[in-house]
């Protein structure tokens, strides 16, 4: 399960701009992949170990620069300095519990926002923060932790395919955000199986379990909507941004992303109204099976009723009671009460009390 809160305790009575990486720490070396493109070519490099600053950025291409597991301060902070960042900026990059938001600082715009992806067939729901600086023809990428999210923009940069290699550094960032949209899908597709899956179970046999999915189910969809609903804004901002960084021709592609947006915003809402709907109906079968049951156990005591009243009757042995010498007395008495019984339980049945 993803983390709702993380540890923002870290920087309380911190001034601004103090870099502290709040987030979960991990054990992999951070890596900068740097990729220099125009059309025709194409240069790429790994760095393990920023211990300068990046050579002047060629005006004739566009630079991208992705920084794997931002729990390194050090690297970041370098970065930071290399290409003159606000350290707010730096900071927020280092805060990996933001909510994704657009900010023009006016020689970059800043762009949070929040990657979904699942593991294995019960869609284990991991998410990270990633953060952009698009400059006039540089992008810089932050992920949160190592992952191959944006693999498939590189093999198109790589192959020259399509029309990032054409296109400036808004072009890029674009695709990147299309990338991790398209992943939402991916993700309500699968939480779409879960929920189907689950309808079938309440159907058939709600049980415990059943409930469990349902709150498992919930908070998933809790979770991705926190991530989804502010990226509208973003890509809006985005649409409407004055900024030169951002082309006419690119924001033709942002509302393209932004109504995928919506459509997954739309689905995350229907499935919202289902679990809702969902958690209704268990409550009510489960509320039905309970009453079934002490049906059940009702009939049970009301047919004990009268019998046990005869044999209260006949237990009390008083000395002239007629039947206690009475040849065929105990055989009557258990005649009456298979009558009595019998009779009961052809009466419910006609009132179909069961």
């Amino acid at each position: 399960m993803p983390r709702t809160v993380k540890k923002r305790s870290l920087k309380a009575g911190l001034p601004p701009g103090s870099l502290v990486y709040v987030g979960e720490k991990g054990a992999a070396k951070a890596t900068v992949t740097v990729v220099e493109y125009k059309e025709g070519v194409v240069r790429e490099a790994t760095i393990t170990d920023l211990t300068e600053c990046f050579p002047c950025v060629d005006a004739s291409t566009v630079t991208w620069i992705d920084v794997n597991s931002v729990h390194h301060v050090e690297l970041v902070a370098k970065l930071g300095e290399c290409f003159g960042l606000h350290p707010l900026v730096v900071e927020d990059i280092l805060n990996t519990d933001q909510r994704p938001k657009l900010e023009d600082y006016g020689d970059y715009l800043y762009i949070v926002f929040r990657a979904l992806t699942c593991n294995g067939s019960r869609c284990s729901m991991e998410t990270e923060q990633i953060s952009l600086i698009l400059g006039s023809n540089f992008v810089l990428s932050f992920q949160e932790k190592e992952s191959k999210i944006f693999a498939r923009v590189r093999e198109r940069i790589r192959t020259g395919k399509g029309r990032t290699v054409k296109s400036g550094a808004d072009y890029l960032a674009y695709s990147l955000l299309d990338t991790v949209v398209d992943n939402y899908f991916i993700v309500l597709e699968t939480l779409g199986e879960r929920l189907e899956a689950l309808e079938d179970a309440l159907v058939e046999n709600p049980a415990a379990q059943t409930l469990r999915e349902i709150h498992l189910l919930k908070r998933d969809l809790i979770f991705l909507r926190r991530s989804v609903w502010p990226l509208r804004e973003v890509l809006n901002g985005l649409q409407r941004e004055d900024s030169t960084l951002v082309t006419e021709s690119t924001k033709v592609y942002l509302r393209d992303v932004y109504d995928h947006t919506i459509h997954a915003i739309d689905s995350l809402e229907t499935f919202r109204d289902m679990i809702s709907s969902m958690l209704d109906i268990y409550l009510s079968s489960a509320s039905n099976r309970l009453n079934e049951v002490m049906k059940v156990l009702t009939i049970i005591a009301t047919i004990f009723i009268p019998l046990t009243f005869i044999s209260g009757v006949y237990g009390m042995n008083f000395r002239f009671m007629p039947e206690l010498k009475w040849r065929w007395g105990y055989p009557a008495v258990l005649l009456l009460m298979a009558g009595v019984s019998a009779y009961m339980l052809y009466y419910f049945k006609k009132k179909k009390w069961f």
